[in-house]
């Protein structure tokens, strides 16, 4: 298992981005890697909160940890700290064992001029998931996540 650190600046206040981290019409536009498009089938944003969601390939030689050509995890809320910290903990919906196992995803905002600094860290990752392959889709969730509050 391993951790990773992915930051970004967005040009939107802390209260705007932590808006789109807890909302369910967010999460489909913004947490999904390019050529993968997300459905959430269940989010509750609050403390405690669960929340189910699948990223499917767009093309068909996209390979899937769920299924063919999906990636579903599961997970809740165990930390809200408003405007600043978004913590939560989630696990694949995999038959694989070396890709089940609770991971740790914790979202900090900082306020800087000009906007905030986010910074997604995501720790427990199973080893047969290529770090630079996580880092990649942070990023491109990131960008997708500057320009939806950079847009408001």
């Amino acid at each position: 298992m391993y951790s990773t650190r992915v930051s970004r600046h967005v040009k939107a206040r802390p209260s705007t981005v932590y808006r789109a981290l807890l909302d369910a019409d967010a999460i489909t536009l913004w947490r999904v890697p390019d050529g993968m498009t997300s459905t959430v089938h269940e989010f509750d944003g609050r403390e405690g909160g669960a929340f189910r969601i699948s990223l499917t390939y767009d093309v068909p030689t996209g390979t899937g940890k769920t299924s063919a050509h999906t990636d579903t995890y599961h997970g809740r809320f165990v930390e809200l700290v408003p405007d600043e910290r978004v913590v939560e903990v989630f696990e694949f919906e995999a038959d694989d064992p070396a890709l089940r196992g609770e991971m740790r995803m914790t979202t900090t905002l900082t306020e800087v001029d000009g906007g905030t600094e986010v910074l997604i860290v995501h720790e427990g990752l199973p080893d047969t998931i290529p770090a630079a392959d996580n880092e990649t889709g942070t990023r491109m969730a990131l960008d997708n996540l500057a320009r939806l509050v950079e847009a408001d």
